[in-house]
């Protein structure tokens, strides 16, 4: 069984493709015939749907995985506890699940990378979700310490005040460009010309 492809992602760096190279050579090597169950990277193949922010996929994935791995593989029962957090919204749970488990080199990287892209996605939901939150909240959703946390937000925009303990977010501006086609204000004077003549 080659999983070239997947290396070759994991070395480039190329975490969102991950999904989609594991799914195609399962496929692959299922369609062979071939026996893949006890050498697949199932902790990487759930990695990378995590990445891409795919949960129902991950979920199918682990029903598939053999008992006897999930039990013999330590790396994929954390890849999971990721998911199980990932599924109910505990969100500073998802960092403890990160931060809780020794990674091999392989999915080190890739585990890193993923906790920067869960901490920007859960900026942006405060973002659109929130005025005004608390420096402790804000700490559980980013995964930081409350200094970091602060630090961040001041670093994109957003005020902070020592006093209360609260955030205020600073929402982004929305761009609201109205392109109007030539031909549709031609037909529209066409139109207004005939009504009026």
């Amino acid at each position: 069984m080659d999983l070239s492809p997947v290396t070759d992602a994991l070395a480039v760096k190329s975490f969102d493709k991950i999904a989609d190279i594991c799914d195609n050579l399962m496929l692959q090597v299922a369609s062979e015939g071939i026996s893949f169950q006890e050498d697949w990277p199932y902790a990487i193949h759930l990695l990378g749907y995590f990445f891409v922010d795919d949960c129902d996929s991950a979920r199918f994935l682990w029903k598939t995985i053999p008992t006897g791995v999930k039990e013999s593989k330590p790396e994929v029962a954390a890849a999971w506890r990721i998911g199980q957090k990932l599924w109910t919204r505990d969100y500073a749970g998802v960092y403890e699940a990160v931060r809780g488990f020794d990674w091999s080199q392989e999915a080190k990287d890739m585990v890193a990378a993923f906790s920067d892209v869960y901490t920007k996605r859960m900026f942006q939901l405060l973002l659109s979700a929130y005025s005004t939150i608390t420096i402790r909240d804000l700490a559980l959703f980013l995964g930081m310490t409350e200094d970091d946390a602060t630090t961040y937000v001041v670093e994109n925009g957003w005020t902070v005040d020592a006093a209360s303990q609260m955030a205020t977010v600073k929402k982004q501006a929305i761009k609201r460009e109205q392109k109007v086609d030539s031909s549709k204000l031609q037909r529209l004077t066409e139109y207004v010309f005939h009504l009026e003549h």
